[in-house]
């Protein structure tokens, strides 16, 4: 018979010993510091081994979380257009006329491109810079030409409404928002200021045609 002493050493030695955890971390606070990470440097130059160092984690612990590099990027994009890149949407849906859409859109990319605390300019514009991962370059890619597809078919509505001349040619108003845009975000990336950008937007809306009863 075995005496307690002998049992309770006999299921010590039985029991594997318990390996080392991984520490645990907020899941939401190193999905941020990643997303800043790659809103700074593009995914390209964005490392495994930059991102456990800016997320504090270890590469064990990044995988089982996020999947590998390119998963995490794909979570860091959503994320991104919920909390940073949301005004398009917004103004769209919000403002009676895509002029007052487009106008909303250029004012809030100026101050959302130049604000305090975080990258400057547009993830979605700029992460891709240099990358040799095509299909990260044509998921961006999608998104810029959803945006100009979706102020095309505002554009193309109040066409449609008389709210703009007949004769307006919807695509290229559009793309030339697009442009205004992405070059917004790069000028916000060498350095220009929210009232400089605001004075950028002024112009661009300078061009759009008008009819003689609606102003937008």
């Amino acid at each position: 018979m075995v005496n307690d002493d002998g049992a309770a050493k006999t299921r010590a030695k039985a029991a594997p010993r318990p390996r080392g955890r991984p520490r645990s971390f907020d899941r939401e606070t190193a999905l941020e510091k990643a997303l800043l990470a790659f809103w700074e440097h593009g995914y390209e130059a964005t490392s495994v081994s930059d991102l456990t160092r800016v997320m504090d984690i270890g590469a064990p612990s990044l995988y089982a979380a996020f999947g590998d590099k390119r998963s995490l990027f794909d979570e860091v994009v959503r994320v991104y257009g919920t909390r940073y890149g949301s005004f398009t949407d917004r103004a769209l849906a919000e403002e009676p006329t895509a002029r007052a859409a487009v106008a909303r859109t250029l004012r809030e990319a100026a101050t959302a491109y130049t604000e305090p605390g975080h990258p400057h300019g547009c993830l979605v514009v700029h992460a891709a810079a240099n990358c040799s991962t095509p299909e990260v370059e044509q998921s961006l890619r999608d998104r810029r030409n959803a945006n100009i597809a979706a102020f095309e078919q505002r554009i193309q509505a109040d066409v449609d409404a008389g709210l703009l001349p007949a004769d307006t040619d919807a695509a290229a108003l559009a793309r030339h928002t697009g442009a205004m845009i992405q070059g917004m975000s790069q000028q916000a990336r060498d350095g220009a200021s929210r009232e400089e950008l605001e004075a950028v937007a002024e112009i661009a809306m300078s061009i759009w045609p008008r009819t003689g009863t609606h102003t937008g």
